[in-house]
């Protein structure tokens, strides 16, 4: 045991001369090994500030939006702040949020503030900044729908204190605003705006801890608190609500009703303590520790509960729905994170299964779909296909608690609507571009293959013979646009022809054929169909070859490109999600070895622990996730049905707790220049294939590697060891 001086796992001399508070903590602790900055910079788009597992409440700073870079509200280049708002998004590629914004102020006229990183820290729960013209610091840490500040003021100055209704991240926009005092001690409100999500709606109420001695109202929807000198830090308690002002107080009440700021801090460490140490690692590697732990910290950002302490939530009909018996959720960004978010969901969150199917049944019934992208109730309707097929799909086909009748339903219904292209789908069997005034038809088709695979898998199972065979058959539409000439997928039009011209490089962003990427990158986005993709090519050869061709061909993608294609390898993008699949195809050809070369790769230099350690967008958890699979050896490449291919794991030994199984994994001799699986040995016997189902998986046991500096002649060659 050690003693740490703070709330938290050493947070810093600055915090420690004002908590002044002393906690044991355990030596194995893992939060100590989260660096929230990881991805602050650069294009990676992540949440800084405090909150709890899946929470609402994201409490962290924002500043003045200066473009793409900052979609959360804070960019690491920055030293402007606007104010700390309890709402953020992590890693997307829209910016929204950024409600409620409070500020310490030196004077009333004061709208900004500026910081210092080295007066900036940040953990699991828990962060802290000192503002330099208000000579503030500043403390924040939260529950699930609560954010808790704590205020240390000079001692001679008045308490000033600016609540900024007005502000907003990205093109989030005001419309209405509401803020009154209630007793002398509480403030409460509301603030609905317009951004991504076009109907947002947050009500919020805020308690002291010593008496408002004004609150003066001004222009812009920004209010002025005064409170009186002194050197007790002024701390305030905020409680959020899509529902009411009524729902936001009883959250605050049932979740925060003391005024121990250190305590809650303590209990928000111990909620990350909880959910990081559901997989624990052995590696000699600091830093590859470092970015596995802050990876699983960024899984579970979101999706974000989206409901009250009493069950209540806004629905995607804008009505009130009481008492729910399931905890709804919000901010699924489907097109990212079914492919690696998910399906580790499944593996270390089964708890969570049949509230996200719930959700998302909901949501069908209120909006007349599966969600696409969701937020705050809204469906934004960003990106292409229907990605809450296969997420749903996985978790039936994965046997998890839900109805699983209703959920297909809900998957046809959603499957079968005119709207998103789909009418041109079922009328000729494909997107013919030239009746597609929006583009982007062969990256819309490509996904909707995937997903209507997906529904005939689950529809299979639960004995749906006349629908498996409809969305089979759908799943299959894919080879229309596969060139044999030139060995890409490619625009086709009305009479089966296909565009020209044809660049496979060249890209114009949400303006050409494909959705942020190339034919380059499209081509093998058939992960449902891996052994169809490659029968497309002629021979088992030819395939390998265009594939080794990916990671060196070079080529200029053009000015109008897509910011987001990004971690380039020739033409392998891994900062965007089509490629993530990508690496893992060779052992669909009995080539495992090139598979753990490119993941040895791009784990060592693509992920970074430092601000611009990411490549690309985190994209709300599917990047960490990628990361997190692959570095223990395996990744589910078909994006239902739970099988889980092998690569190259990075770290010597890893437990995994699977709800109340757990599962062992070991590599032995695994080294940088060992990264070959040699053998497989599950629980004790000779494995031989180079794959292994979730059903396996989830029931616990022992998976071993024998790694090795050399590819093995053996090892995922053979044709019924492929996947």
């Amino acid at each position: 045991m050690r003693k740490l001086v703070l709330c938290l796992l050493g947070v810093g001399l600055l915090t420690a001369c004002y908590s002044g508070q002393v906690y044991e903590q355990e030596e194995n602790s893992y939060t100590q090994f989260v660096n929230p900055f990881i991805g602050s910079g650069g294009h990676g788009h992540v949440f800084v500030g405090a909150n709890v597992p899946f929470g609402f409440v994201q409490l962290g700073p924002s500043q003045v939006t200066q473009g793409w870079d900052w979609c959360s509200g804070y960019h690491y280049s920055d030293s402007v702040l606007v104010g700390f708002t309890h709402l953020h998004l992590s890693g997307t590629g829209v910016g929204d949020l950024g409600d409620i914004a409070f500020l310490p102020l030196a004077d009333k006229s004061q709208r900004t503030d500026q910081f210092s990183h080295n007066e900036e820290i940040a953990e699991p729960g828990y962060y802290s900044v000192h503002t330099q013209e208000a000579d503030v610091q500043v403390e924040l840490t939260a529950t699930t729908r609560t954010g808790f500040h704590r205020y240390f003021y000079p001692q001679s100055s008045e308490q000033l204190l600016l609540v900024n209704l007005d502000y907003g991240t990205g093109g989030d926009v005001v419309r209405e605003t509401s803020l009154r005092q209630q007793g002398d001690r509480s403030i409460e409100g509301y603030r609905f705006s317009k951004g991504w999500a076009v109907n947002q709606r947050v009500y919020f109420v805020a308690q002291f801890n010593k008496p408002i001695r004004s609150l003066e109202q001004g222009d812009n929807n920004c209010s002025v608190l005064s409170f009186e000198s002194g050197s007790e830090p002024l701390m305030v308690k905020v409680g959020l609500s899509a529902v009411s002002e009524a729902n936001a107080r009883l959250n605050l009440q049932t979740e925060n009703p003391g005024w121990d700021f250190d305590e809650v801090c303590l209990q928000a460490n111990e909620q990350w303590e909880k959910q990081l140490s559901k997989i624990q690692i052995e590696t000699g590697d600091e830093v590859a520790r470092n970015i596995f732990y802050t990876s699983l910290y960024h899984t579970m950002i979101a999706p974000s509960v989206f409901n009250d302490v009493n069950g209540d939530y806004r629905g995607s009909d804008d009505k009130v729905y009481e008492k729910a018996d399931f905890t709804n959720y919000t901010t699924f960004s489907l097109w990212d994170t079914y492919r690696a978010a998910h399906p580790l969901s499944t593996l270390i969150h089964p708890d969570k299964q049949r509230d996200f199917a719930l959700t998302f049944l909901k949501i069908c019934e209120q909006q007349g779909r599966l969600p696409v992208w969701h937020l705050m109730a809204n469906e934004t309707d960003c990106m292409v296909g229907n990605p809450a097929l296969p997420v749903l799909a996985d978790i039936v086909l994965k046997g998890f608690d839900v109805d699983g009748k209703a959920a297909l339903e809900a998957m046809k219904q959603t499957a079968m609507v005119d709207s998103r292209s789909i009418g041109l789908l079922k009328k000729y069997g494909y997107i013919p571009w030239d009746k597609e005034p929006t583009n982007e038809t062969v990256a819309k088709a490509m996904e909707y293959a995937l997903a209507d695979d997906a529904l005939a898998r689950a529809a299979k199972k639960l004995g749906d013979e006349e629908a498996y065979a409809y969305f089979y058959e759908r799943g299959q539409s894919y080879k229309k646009y596969f060139d044999p000439q030139t060995g890409f997928v490619r625009a086709v039009d009305v009479n089966g022809k296909f565009r020209e011209p044809f660049d496979p490089i060249k890209v114009i962003h949400r303006a050409d054929d494909y959705t942020e990427g190339n034919a380059w990158q499209y081509t093998w986005l058939v992960p449902h169909d891996v052994k169809g993709l490659v029968s497309l090519f002629g021979s088992e050869e030819a395939f390998v070859t265009k594939l080794d061709s990916l990671f060196v061909v070079e080529g200029d993608l053009g000015e109008e490109a897509s910011p987001d294609i990004s971690g380039l390898i020739g033409q392998y993008a891994h900062g965007n999600e089509p490629s993530h699949h990508t690496i893992y195809m060779y052992n669909y050809v009995g080539q495992p070895w090139k598979t753990a070369m490119r993941l040895r790769e791009v784990m060592i230099t693509l992920y970074k622990a430092d601000p611009d350690g990411l490549c690309g967008n985190e994209d709300v958890g599917q990047m960490s996730a990628w990361y997190i699979l692959s570095s223990l050896g395996f990744y589910q490449v078909e994006p239902a049905g739970g099988r889980y291919v092998f690569g190259s794991p990075l770290f010597n030994a890893a437990d995994v707790k699977l709800g109340d199984k757990t599962l062992h994994i070991i590599a032995h001799n695994n080294s940088s220049e060992n990264m070959f699986i040699q053998s497989v040995r599950w629980n004790g016997m000779p494995y031989d294939k180079s794959y292994i189902d979730f059903a396996d998986l989830q029931q616990g046991g022992t998976l071993e590697f024998e790694m090795g500096a050399y590819p093995s002649d053996t090892f995922g060659v053979a044709p019924e060891s492929r996947p």
